[in-house]
């Protein structure tokens, strides 16, 4: 999704909801979210599959609105941050099982929680030669 669809969805809901068209209890946003994730389940079909994942997507930036956070910074950074960890799965694969072994993905799923372990552990000094 580019920025220009997260900026007119925001743009889209900030006018609708000056003119008064917007949820009165924005812990209602949760349901609806999860009410349009159950839609996707059971979209059929490629066309209908897009559309429930637009309704997700329009709900997630509606969401962050209402949270006052930036959906686009949001997704940025957590791009940074699975770059960062599948850098350190791939840095072993090497080790890894070869593609197709169903042990392959246990193994990448170990060095995943690796790297997130490894992004909370406290710098030292040593750590930044």
């Amino acid at each position: 999704m580019s920025n220009d669809a997260f900026d007119e969805a925001l743009r889209l809901q900030r006018n609708a909801s000056f003119e008064g068209f917007d949820w009165s209890h924005p812990e209602d946003l949760w349901d609806k979210l999860a009410e349009e994730i159950g839609e996707l389940r059971e979209a059929v079909g490629h066309a209908h599959r897009q559309e429930e994942l637009g309704d997700i997507l329009f709900m997630v930036v509606n969401l962050a609105r209402h949270l006052g956070v930036d959906p686009a910074r949001g997704l940025e950074s957590t791009n940074r941050k699975f770059h960062q960890r599948y850098a350190h799965v791939m840095a072993h694969a090497a080790q890894l099982p070869p593609l197709g072994d169903p042990e392959r993905l246990v193994q990448m799923e170990i060095l995943w929680q690796e790297a997130k372990r490894l992004e909370k552990k406290p710098r030292t000094a040593d750590s930044y030669k």
